[in-house]
C-alpha cells in the first residue's frame, strides 16, 4: 500500500512539475477548431448525466469578458461546463440554457489526485435539523431502492492568467480533469 501511494505520489509531483514547462502557445496553435456539431444544439450524454441527481452535475462558469478560441468568440454569460468525447478526443461543451452554445478542444485529460476534493471543496455546516433530516433520507434510502438518489460528481474550476494574453482553465469533474487554453485577446 506504501509503495502505490509512493509511486502515486512521484506520478502527482511530476505532472506539477512538468506544468511549469508547456508551451501554451504550440498547444493553442495545434488545437483544432470543432468541426462537429449536435443536432438543435443538445447534449445527448445529459440525460444521462442528470437521471440520477437532485440538479445540474456541471460546474458553472461565469465570464466577464469575451474568451477565443481561434475563430470562436465565447461572449460574457453563465454557462455550464460538459466534458464530452467525440471520435477519440475529448472536448468541454460551454452550454446556456440547456443548449450547447460552443464547443472547445482539451488538450489533456488526467486522474484528478486522491483527496483532492477533500482538501478543497468546502464542507457544509448543517444545523441540527438538517442532519437529522439526513440520517432519516439515508436510512430510508436504505429499504426503498427508488428513492436512492446517487450523489453528483464532485466537480472544481480553477483557471489561470497565463502569458501573451493566454488563460487556463482546467475542469475537476469526477475522477478526471480537463484542460483547455485559450486567448483573452482576439489575433
Amino acid at each position: 500500500m506504501k509503495k502505490i501511494l509512493l509511486v502515486l505520489l512521484l506520478i502527482f509531483t511530476g505532472t506539477l512539475a512538468n506544468a511549469e514547462n508547456v508551451d501554451y502557445e504550440q498547444i493553442y496553435r495545434e488545437l483544432e477548431v470543432p468541426d462537429f456539431s449536435y443536432v438543435h444544439n443538445i447534449d445527448p450524454g445529459e440525460m444521462y448525466d442528470i437521471q440520477h441527481t437532485s440538479w445540474s452535475p456541471y460546474p458553472l462558469f461565469r465570464l466577464t469578458s469575451p474568451l477565443y478560441f481561434k475563430n470562436i468568440i465565447i461572449e460574457p454569460g453563465y454557462y455550464l461546463l460538459t466534458p464530452r468525447e467525440h471520435k477519440g478526443n475529448w472536448y468541454v461543451l460551454f452550454k446556456e440554457q440547456g443548449k450547447v452554445k460552443y464547443i472547445i478542444p482539451v488538450y489533456n485529460r488526467e486522474m484528478v489526485p486522491m483527496g483532492f476534493y477533500d482538501e478543497n471543496l468546502p464542507k457544509q455546516k448543517l444545523t441540527p435539523s438538517q442532519k437529522f433530516h439526513i440520517k432519516f433520507l439515508d436510512f430510508v434510502g436504505k429499504y426503498v431502492k427508488s428513492s436512492q438518489r446517487k450523489p453528483a460528481p464532485n466537480t472544481f474550476l480553477e483557471t489561470t492568467d497565463l502569458d501573451n494574453n493566454f488563460i487556463s482553465i482546467i475542469i475537476y469533474w469526477g475522477d478526471y480533469r480537463y484542460y483547455m487554453v485559450l486567448r483573452t485577446v482576439r489575433l
